[in-house]
């Protein structure tokens, strides 16, 4: 599917009167097939409870932690700073939590709201290291732009 396709399909499901979870599982599952990648997901971001929990993932398996703290992880560096994070090799990173035990690498783009703040997460994983070259990345930060319109519905 090329790069107008898909966010086509995601515009296109955000403006179906879908359930929010039935909504979120059918993006991450265009994400997924789009880039043939292993698994991907979305998560809330509840910066005033200190919590971070997965609203949709589509893949393998659920994610080994589908709640957890704001200041763990990876995600906890995109919502700090309020950039993407991008790790070709999550066994040399430190605050990697693991999700999968074959993941290699692994993307987190953070979505921002209209405040500013991070109300979201799209995490998309890889078994291959180094997945998400720069046009990868570009990519899934332009399906993230288009995401803030799932958090403010």
């Amino acid at each position: 599917m090329a790069e107008n396709s898909l966010f086509e399909k995601i515009s296109a499901l955000l403006q179906e009167d879908l359930p929010r979870a039935t909504k979120a599982r059918a993006i991450v599952e265009a994400i997924r097939i789009e880039g043939s990648y292993r698994w991907a997901g979305l998560y809330d971001v509840d910066i005033s409870a200190g919590i971070i929990s997965n609203i949709a993932w589509s893949g393998v398996a659920a994610p080994e932690y589908p709640t957890f703290p704001v200041t763990q992880g990876l995600t906890s560096r995109a919502i700090s700073n309020k950039v993407t994070v991008n790790v070709g090799n999550v066994a040399e990173d430190p605050d990697y939590l693991t999700a999968l035990p074959t993941t290699r690498s692994e993307i987190i783009v953070p979505v921002i709201g209209t405040d500013r703040r991070v109300i979201g997460t799209l995490d998309v994983e890889s078994e291959i290291p180094n997945a998400f070259d720069s046009e990868r990345q570009r990519k899934l930060e332009n399906c993230g732009s288009l995401l803030t319109k799932f958090w403010n519905e």
